[in-house]
């Protein structure tokens, strides 16, 4: 089942994402993008939008509380996401692109029949 997964700006200026649902007029299971700068630049992380309180990604938001809906945003983000709502890790393309290098090298199975 493919989600439609938003990334919003809310009218309090937080940034969350969530799956909308387009009858209700509503994001449910909501997430909060914090950014925290490094030394590396700025790197993102994903809370409960209850945080520190809850623990769980849940909840919704009414679809008026909406400011901006952004149009792109990266494809790793989505990914995270759904694997913080889900417990699942999913794969990506780039994962499966080694697999050859992941078993040893091949042996000569005639070694093993000769006595």
């Amino acid at each position: 089942m493919a989600y439609d997964i938003r990334l919003v700006k809310l009218i309090n200026g937080e940034t969350v994402l969530g799956k909308w649902d387009e009858a209700a007029n509503k994001l449910t299971e909501v997430a909060l993008l914090q950014t925290i700068p490094s030394q590396q630049g700025v790197q993102m992380m994903l809370l409960p939008f209850g945080y520190p309180f809850e623990t769980e990604i849940g909840g919704e938001i009414d679809g008026a509380h909406i400011l901006y809906q952004f149009k792109k945003f990266p494809d790793e983000l989505q990914t995270r996401y759904l694997e913080a709502t889900s417990n699942l890790t999913l794969s990506t393309t780039g994962d499966l692109k080694n697999l050859s290098s992941l078993a040893g090298k091949g042996g000569n199975i005639s070694n093993l029949l000769k006595k």
